[in-house]
């Protein structure tokens, strides 16, 4: 009998299964939902380069507001016009790579269209929730050589990728830290000052979406023009804020009654204009053993809770996925592998709200306990 022949799909069919695998990864990821073409959207989606005097680029632009107060009647306009402040944001991109290999010898066809797709499957799970734990440690300002539950990836190669090294931490004006006791929320980046009474409340969430429009953060504008921020917590911090009083009360009063009320389908949860979402790599320290957690002696389980308005994030993502077949030990042992261009950055700008000194656009970081 003919030995089956592993790589014998053409080009074309390739093309087919990288994109079929793209497909399903984009369904599996949780950020896929805030991506758009935009600056009105939470994450500018890149798919194409931008040709300049510096070669093809990523780049997604940032239009600062303008500071002057224009000329009244008929007084003179011309030469007293604005220049507009426009700034670039280039971003990196790098592939990521990921494969797995049938062990043993494929006895027929429909074992290796069977292995294609249990290929497909577990790989565009892989990918969809890299770029999710990517994501977020970019928003976040953490490492990439850190997991998202704050414990270290021993061996990982995320670190190498070319657009790690522009993480960077939350700057001043977007890193706050709220007190549950005072009911007070201040910039401030110690995650060694969070007590474990310091537990998200609704009080939070009033005083946050009024720090963010103090610094003139923008909402994304929905088609009736409401502006709307998103909330992200872990399901643990999450499930604090369910705890407290005040919150349910306007969860119940703000949506529908009955069995409809996203509280008993488990839909994301919109007061006041902020959409609450739960996921569980939004940053945390349960990956840490005590004493290397938050607080004063390093045992507070925290949360560093991620609120976002338009262009948060910028995410280039370059071409289909490349999808490549191998034999190995003389096509005893066969192979798919699976590698996506894309990248990510954390756009910045001068703010004249905060004394022209560089802020994060569009994220702001709140530390509290969980």
């Amino acid at each position: 009998m003919a030995n089956t022949n592993f790589s014998l799909l053409t080009n074309e069919q390739k093309t087919l299964w990288s994109m079929d695998l793209w497909k399903q990864a984009r369904n599996y990821s949780f950020v896929n939902k805030f991506l758009g073409k935009d600056a009105n959207s939470m994450i500018q989606h890149i798919t194409t380069l931008k040709k300049s005097e510096k070669g093809a680029r990523a780049v997604i632009t940032l239009l600062a507001d303008l500071e002057g107060d224009g000329v009244a009647g008929d007084r003179t306009l011309e030469g007293n016009e604005e220049a507009m402040k426009s700034y670039d944001q280039v971003i990196r991109l790098d592939m990521l790579r990921h494969a797995n290999r049938h062990e043993g010898k494929m006895a027929d066809q429909k074992s290796v269209v069977e292995f294609r797709e249990n290929s497909r499957d577990v790989l565009a799970y892989w990918l969809a929730d890299r770029v999710d734990q990517l994501a977020f440690l970019t928003m976040s300002g953490q490492a990439y050589s850190l997991k998202n539950n704050g414990a270290t990836r021993p061996g990982s190669d995320l670190p190498f990728l070319e657009f790690s090294a522009d993480v960077s931490a939350p700057t001043d004006k977007r890193r706050m830290q709220w007190n549950q006791t005072t009911k007070t929320l201040s910039y401030s980046g110690a995650t060694s000052a969070v007590a474990a009474t310091d537990l998200p409340s609704w009080e939070l969430f009033v005083q946050l979406k009024a720090a963010a429009k103090d610094q003139y953060i923008r909402g994304i504008k929905t088609s009736g023009g409401e502006e709307t921020f998103h909330a992200f917590l872990t399901p643990q911090a999450m499930a604090r804020l369910k705890l407290d009083p005040t919150f349910m009360l306007n969860v119940r009063h703000a949506q529908s009654r009955g069995d409809a009320n996203n509280l008993f389908t488990g839909d994301t949860l919109k007061i006041d204009g902020i959409m609450f979402h739960e996921f569980r790599h939004v940053f945390n320290t349960s990956g840490l053993s005590s004493g290397s957690k938050w607080g004063s002696g390093g045992t507070v389980e925290g949360c560093q809770i991620l609120f976002a308005g338009a262009q948060a994030l910028g995410m280039a993502d370059i071409g289909a996925p490349e999808w490549v077949e191998k034999g190995f030990d003389y096509e005893n042992q066969q192979g798919i592998s699976v590698g996506k261009i894309f990248g990510f950055l954390k756009p910045k700008f001068n703010s004249i709200y905060s004394n022209n000194t560089v802020q994060d656009f569009g994220v702001m970081s709140v530390y509290v306990a969980q």
